[in-house]
């Protein structure tokens, strides 16, 4: 009876002992969850990533998704005219005879760097949006029938051309024909951030501002290795504004990007280039978004060799400012995000 008693008094304290562990390891539990999120002012959580990315670490990922589209061709400068097929099949021609390296006539082998893009999967994730330069200086959205850059070599010695390059580029890459389309160069600024110039005349007159449609096909002529898209501006009726766009907390500009996908548009893509530290918002700030246009606002920015992303349907209001928070993030690799930006409206 005695020995009944005290087994009874030893299940009791062990009974005590496990609700008191299980309380501590609650609160501990508790006390990691809150430590990972801090309220914001509405009360909501305000997740932190701890990896927020460095410029170096973000720019990475946009020069890997560049040279994944890089395709490379070789030639020989002494056959004259060639013609080369890229992976969408553009038709790629160069004069051989042409060719100068330091100003001198090129003779044997020479590299060709050639890219090409079509859909707004691929403008993002190499940074290449559609932003044409108006007269006054401001950017507006573009509708592309494809953004091409050529650059020769020979010994890793960049070279130049002294008569026009031509591109025969299927329309089905990007719809159907369109005689408004014109011809624009690219520049990059030190941001590294790509806007688009209209060309004013086409080399040796071919063309009005070298490309012209005929058939299922546009014919570019241009005068230049580099960056060159058949474009027109979006033409929107509509009243226009300026919107802004608020990141997570550790991310701006250097580290991030915000880009902005018109619904009913695949083979355009905007981009808000502006930033300002002090308000710590992103900026379309040339105002020339259609008031009521709808649309998806698209952030992106790196983790650890993948994209961090979000994206929200929009109807744009006047003045409109939108907010992201980590919370409402996913992960992708670059072919899944391509992939879901291509398949938006």
């Amino acid at each position: 009876m005695k020995i009944s008693k005290q087994l009874h008094k030893y299940v009791n304290t062990l009974n005590a002992m496990s609700k008191t562990l299980k309380i501590t390891f609650g609160t501990l539990l508790t006390l990691a969850l809150l430590s990972s999120c801090n309220p914001n002012d509405d009360g909501e959580p305000n997740y932190v990533s701890s990896n927020t990315p460095t410029s170096q670490e973000f720019e990475s990922i946009r020069e890997q998704a560049l040279e994944n589209v890089t395709q490379s061709f070789q030639f020989n400068a002494d056959d004259g005219n060639i013609n080369l097929t890229s992976n969408n099949g553009v038709s790629i021609s160069i004069n051989g005879n042409c060719l100068t390296k330091n100003g001198n006539p090129v003779t044997g082998i020479v590299d060709l760097e050639y890219i090409e893009l079509f859909q707004k999967g691929h403008m993002l994730t190499t940074n290449k949006p559609t932003m044409g330069i108006m007269p006054g200086g401001e950017k507006a959205l573009l509708i592309s029938g494809g953004e091409f850059f050529l650059e020769a070599t020979q010994d890793g010695v960049t070279l130049e051309t002294n008569c026009p390059l031509q591109l025969l580029v299927p329309a089905s890459l990007t719809g159907t024909p369109d005689n408004n389309m014109i011809l624009w160069t690219g520049f990059i600024d030190e941001n590294g951030d790509l806007a688009w110039d209209e060309m004013d005349n086409g080399p040796d007159g071919q063309g009005e501002n070298g490309v012209f449609t005929e058939g299922s096909q546009y014919y570019a002529f241009f005068g230049a290795f580099g960056w060159t898209n058949i474009d027109k501006f979006y033409n929107d009726p509509r009243p226009k504004t300026t919107i802004k766009a608020a990141v997570p907390e550790g991310y701006d500009n250097t580290n991030s990007a915000i880009y902005l996908s018109y619904d009913g548009e695949d083979s355009g893509l905007a981009h808000l280039d502006s930033y300002d530290p002090i308000d710590e918002l992103f900026s379309e700030h040339y105002g020339q978004i259609p008031i009521g246009l709808e649309c998806h606002l698209i952030f992106v920015t790196e983790e650890a060799g993948n994209w961090r992303y979000a994206i929200k349907a929009v109807t744009i209001a006047e003045n409109d400012i939108i907010t992201f928070s980590i919370s409402e993030t996913d992960i992708a690799t670059e072919a899944e995000l391509t992939t879901i930006i291509n398949n938006l409206p």
